[in-house]
């Protein structure tokens, strides 16, 4: 007996019974549709359950965005990429392209950070499983990769290191969200930063969000998801974003563990410089920091997204761990800013 878990009356529903039609799905299997949560996304998600043991997610673009089907026909070409070079990324199974909805694998709802909960004991293992996933992308994915189906930026580079990295941080953490202003040299800090981080070689692809909501275990293997802002850039920044993500709070041990097993596999794959990656690393794990505490403030706070609001304490603690035991360069003005956010809060969820 059929069960519609949204009223019918919906437009979205009709739709996708539609587009289920369309593409060979019957709509008369159907079991359910139901609706599913996401993290700081305005897209819209649903589950489709079917007889035949077939589950699928589709995803409709965010209609406020005046890009959103850009960034929904990103998702679209860059998928199709991946998948075509045995990247662990789920297989697309529809595309409208008037509407831009897409009709995903569906992997389920165990995210890297929900399995470490659940088996802590395998941190280590799913993590470097995670890590190979990620160089498959960074590295077989490269090779014709859509480069004009972008729909953000073609790639990492300055300019967005200065607007939407430490500008997000200024901006929507310091200023908006803790009222602070902004001390005199530290924009002149961030343009050297983004200088360090740019001399890193930025021609892989970049999924510029790989962290451990984004990385599904689906069936005992490691699938990645939210692929549509993938550009080219350095190889370091998703490993930052990896491990230097505040959901899990890898300790310093731990990371150091993780970032020799990438080190290992990525020189056994291409011609790496060990001493030039970890140059760079840094900077860019910096920059990734940054990042990370201007969007979990604007989400927090703009979009009453409060789930984002305790993982702010950590990432302030990973920023200020980074600039005392990583960061070369001195930057004064960045480490006084953040030593006096530190005093202002205590540390939670947060291994270092």
């Amino acid at each position: 007996m059929e069960q519609i878990l949204l009223d019918l009356s919906d437009p979205r529903i009709t739709f996708l019974c539609e587009l289920l039609e369309r593409n060979h799905f019957p709509s008369s299997g159907l079991l359910s549709i139901e609706k599913i949560g996401a993290d700081g996304s305005s897209r819209v998600f649903f589950r489709i359950s079917q007889t035949e043991a077939i589950s699928l997610v589709a995803v409709f673009p965010d209609t406020f965005h005046p890009r959103g089907k850009e960034e929904a026909e990103a998702a679209y070409r860059i998928g199709r990429h991946l998948h075509s070079c045995f990247v662990s990324v789920p297989q697309i199974y529809a595309y409208d392209t008037e509407i831009g909805v897409i009709l995903f694998e569906d992997l389920g709802n165990i995210h890297l950070q929900r399995r470490i909960q659940e088996e802590p004991g395998k941190l280590i293992f799913l993590y470097e499983k995670a890590i190979d996933a990620l160089l498959c992308l960074q590295i077989s994915g490269r090779p014709d990769f859509p480069l004009e189906s972008c729909w953000d930026t073609p790639r990492y580079d300055r300019k967005l290191m200065m607007e939407r990295e430490s500008g997000y941080f200024t901006q929507a953490f310091c200023r908006d969200f803790l009222g602070k202003e902004i001390p005199l040299g530290l924009t002149d800090e961030f343009e050297d930063l983004a200088g360090q981080a740019t001399r890193q070689p930025a021609d892989f692809v970049l999924h510029r969000d790989f962290q451990s909501r984004n990385i599904m275990v689906h069936e005992g293997v490691i699938r990645i998801i939210d692929f549509q802002g993938a550009r080219l850039g350095p190889l370091g920044y998703d490993l930052a974003s990896l491990l230097i993500d505040p959901y899990v709070g890898l300790s310093p041990d731990e990371q150091e563990q993780l970032l020799d097993y990438y080190l290992g596999r990525a020189a056994s794959r291409i011609d790496l410089d060990r001493d030039d990656f970890l140059a760079g690393y840094y900077s860019l794990a910096l920059q990734r920091n940054l990042q990370i505490l201007g969007a979990f403030a604007f989400l927090a706070a703009k979009k009453n997204r409060y789930f984002f609001r305790k993982f702010i304490k950590p990432a302030v603690y990973s920023l200020d761990y980074l600039l005392q035991h990583h960061i070369d360069h001195d930057y004064f003005v960045l480490a006084g800013l953040v030593a006096e956010i530190k005093k202002e809060i205590k540390p939670v969820n947060c291994k270092i």
